[in-house]
């Protein structure tokens, strides 16, 4: 019999394979959506300016991310109990080299439809980077019992779209994005392994 995952006994693990299925269909459907978007909509896509300046900025605001979250898991059980839950669900069947396609695939994907297309669809404004930080954080309720990290996940949303609507340049909060989850995953995946 697999193994159950934590707080859950109804719900089976994931396979590898599953896990880096359902990140490659994600990410394609998310492509989909953004370019079908901006093809039927009168939409400007936030561009993508490669700076050094941009690429420090989107690095700092990840590290930034990363640690924020690690003292919120500290402080907040409801918020604990969810990350463990979903990290895993998606991280326990990956081996290291999968990371790298955790931190790409919705870093990339994610970024072009919530901050490349959503935020200047809804106008480049406070209430556009609420919109769209929303849908962000509700693409990552799994089960009802995961609230708390669809709030972390919608407060994520609001500083990666944040980062967007200051610098306007779609680069910082993809590379905030792919290094939040590149670090986090990380350092999940080798205490996971130190606790074995």
């Amino acid at each position: 019999m697999a193994e159950q995952l934590p707080d859950n006994p109804d719900v089976e693990p994931l396979s590898r394979t599953q896990v880096l299925i359902a990140m490659g269909v994600t990410a394609v459907v998310l492509l989909l959506v953004a370019k079908l978007w901006v093809q039927f909509g009168p939409v400007i896509l936030l561009p993508v300016k490669w700076t050094p300046i941009a690429v420090l900025q989107g690095l700092a605001l990840g590290v930034a991310i990363t640690l924020a979250s690690s003292v919120v898991y500290r402080v907040w059980d409801a918020y604990r109990q969810s990350a463990d839950y979903y990290l895993a669900l998606v991280l326990k069947p990956l081996v290291l080299p999968d990371l790298l396609w955790l931190g790409l695939l919705p870093g990339l994907s994610e970024e072009l439809l919530f901050r490349g297309v959503m935020l200047p669809a809804f106008g480049l404004t406070i209430e556009a980077v609420i919109i769209s930080s929303i849908c962000f954080g509700v693409l990552h309720l799994s089960t009802p019992k995961q609230w708390a990290y669809v709030i972390w996940a919608t407060i994520v949303g609001a500083v990666l779209g944040g980062s967007a609507l200051a610098t306007k340049n779609l680069l910082v909060p993809i590379v905030a994005h792919v290094a939040t989850n590149l670090i986090s995953s990380s350092i999940w995946k080798w205490s996971d392994r130190a606790q074995r």
